[in-house]
């Protein structure tokens, strides 16, 4: 398989594909012109395909915002607070106005929760946007996110109309936007930025710019400990290409592969050194929120407790997520044509969130930049009927909207 489609540098593909270079298996049966345009895509030229994606994403998350605002009305709480100051949001925000050094520790826990868990982009840029925009930090960090989270949707619509078209990419935002956990994208919370470095990234790769993709993963590797996935992506890539051309690919090749890990290991080799443990500092602190990688003992675990009866609704649907998102990564590998850095990226977001002991309930959330694992929905819907896109993404936005305000208000765990 061939890293890059279209046109990237490597022009023979290991990989079957059409004249123009879609990979076959994630194709969308739809009539070309000879540029390749669907009859669909000639009649809405006059509309920037990517501009419709952001409406559709706009639209989406739009309602979320307000269906959230409304039930925070309702039981007498502000929606601002609610949006920007949900849980992890605290700490973010506590970073960008007074830096790095609080610790907490709640009762009945022995361990020292250290605000080191948290990577340091987010504050900056709250910080940043705080200094130009008036108000509370709140209305920044909700900024920041939004603008991060819009950002993502133009992106993923890059990557699903790279490989399957402009309608499919835009299909492709609107299910993610759908998504239960999608919520997450109107919060004060890092999922929208690192979508949106992932997303761009990804697609670089694709497009053969690997400055581009390198500095993106650098990026991605400061915004939270499962940005190493991108930088995985790209190394990969890099590593796939230079093994291609027998150790003679170009030094662009070569810098973006050494450098995607540098954001990541940064920051984690910092936090270990303010320690004395450079190299286990960082994950000593992530103990300390009782996140570390047991190799799945703790989902199983989870997963048995539920099975065994122990049911309510935010368990019940965290089970019920992880197992769709196993059935799609199936679908998604037994693909041959689905590029090299898509396969990576995801399957590093699998084995972290799979892999890792911690908020169980926060699982699907971690898989929210997984985009590309909904890719074999996307082909399987482009071949149906718009009016039946139309409808299975409005009964999962509307499933969406009911969810939210229930994780955030009612159910008392952190999403």
């Amino acid at each position: 398989m061939s890293v890059l489609t279209r046109d990237g540098e490597s022009q023979d593909m290991a990989t079957e594909t059409v004249s123009d270079g879609v990979p076959t298996g994630l194709r969308t049966a739809r009539p070309t012109d000879r540029t390749g345009r669907t009859a669909r895509t000639r009649r809405t030229d006059r509309i920037p395909a990517a501009l419709v994606a952001l409406a559709v994403y706009a639209a989406v998350r739009g309602g979320g915002v307000l269906v959230v605002a409304a039930a925070a009305w309702w039981t007498g709480r502000s929606p601002l607070r609610v949006l920007g100051e949900s849980w992890d949001s605290v700490w973010y925000l506590w970073i960008a106005g007074h830096g790095y050094g609080r610790t907490q520790m709640w009762p009945g826990i022995s361990s020292v929760q250290s605000d080191s868990a948290f990577f340091p982009l987010y504050p900056v840029l709250i910080r940043c946007a705080s200094a130009v925009l008036p108000g509370p930090l709140t209305a920044a960090a909700l900024l920041v996110a939004w603008i991060a989270a819009g950002a993502a949707a133009v992106g993923v619509y890059r990557v699903g109309a790279h490989l399957l078209g402009s309608r499919s990419g835009v299909l492709l935002v609107a299910l993610w936007a759908a998504l239960p956990h999608a919520l997450m994208l109107n919060l004060a919370y890092t999922e929208p930025l690192l979508a949106a470095f992932a997303a761009w990234a990804l697609y670089a790769l694709l497009r053969g710019r690997w400055g581009w993709a390198a500095g993106l993963a650098v990026l991605a590797g400061l915004t939270r400990p499962t940005g190493i996935a991108v930088a995985a992506a790209v190394t990969v890539a890099a590593a796939y290409e230079i093994l291609r051309r027998r150790g003679r690919a170009p030094a662009r090749v070569w810098a973006a592969g050494l450098a995607a890990p540098a954001g990541w290991a940064s920051y984690v080799l910092l936090v270990g050194v303010r320690r004395g443990d450079p190299l286990g500092g960082y994950f000593a602190v992530q103990s300390g929120w009782g996140s570390r990688f047991d190799f799945g003992a703790g989902l199983l675990g989870f997963v048995g407790h539920v099975l065994g009866g122990h049911v309510e609704l935010a368990s019940t649907v965290t089970v019920v997520l992880l197992t769709a998102a196993l059935v799609l990564a199936g679908l998604l590998a037994a693909d041959r044509t689905v590029p090299l850095p898509l396969l990576v990226y995801t399957g590093v977001l699998l084995v972290m969130t799979y892999g890792g002991a911690g908020f169980f309930e926060s699982k699907p959330r971690f898989l929210l930049p997984a985009f590309p694992l909904l890719l074999p929905a996307v082909a399987v819907m482009a071949r149906a009927r718009p009016r039946t896109a139309v409808v299975v993404t409005g009964v999962l936005a509307g499933l969406s909207y009911g969810y939210g305000p229930y994780l955030l208000l009612v159910s008392g765990v952190a999403p």
